[in-house]
């Protein structure tokens, strides 16, 4: 009997075992999308569309700004945000909490550089960044103006998301 419990749990594990994070694959269509965002504490709203017209664009997903890495995340955008426009792409962070404190993350976190958005179960479905809770998986995408997913990083640490991206934009065909 002792031999069946360790088989048992290991059983009971992998039935009620969260699915991994995943992301879109590279060469995938981007969801589209037009929704609700802040920068630097002022309601905007966010269009893909209009956004690719002027040339790549950079999604990062984070879990919420009440999660610890949100806001060094945001810092590391912000600090480098010259790199990024430089690379002629634009910044745009992902989360799913409400209006108001993405608003204030905006502003606090991210010095009111870039704009942070809403994204609803629509959306971080679409997107693949589901964590099936209230957050988002921390995965960062490039998107092309062809409205093709050019690049993913999908990695629960913050720390390498703002090197691989600025260096995949940086060696990014114009």
């Amino acid at each position: 009997m002792k031999q069946l419990f360790p088989t048992a749990a290991i059983l009971l594990g992998l039935v009620f075992a969260t699915p991994a994070p995943a992301a879109l694959a590279v060469g995938a269509p981007a969801p589209n999308f037009s929704i609700p965002g802040a920068q630097g504490g002022t309601a905007m709203t966010i269009d893909l569309s209009e956004l690719l017209k002027k040339g790549p664009v950079v999604l990062f997903f984070f879990p919420s700004v009440f999660i610890g890495g949100s806001a060094e995340e945001g810092h590391e955008f912000a600090d480098n945000i010259d790199r990024f426009r430089a690379a002629g792409a634009a910044v745009i962070g992902l989360s799913r909490d409400p209006l108001e404190a993405l608003a204030r993350f905006s502003t606090e976190e991210c010095s009111g550089i870039f704009p942070i958005a809403s994204a609803d179960l629509g959306l971080v479905t679409g997107f693949d960044v589901n964590d099936n809770s209230n957050f988002t998986t921390r995965t960062s995408y490039v998107i092309g103006r062809t409205g093709k997913i050019a690049f993913v990083h999908d990695d629960d640490d913050y720390r390498s998301h703002v090197k691989s991206t600025l260096a995949f934009l940086q060696a990014m065909p114009r």
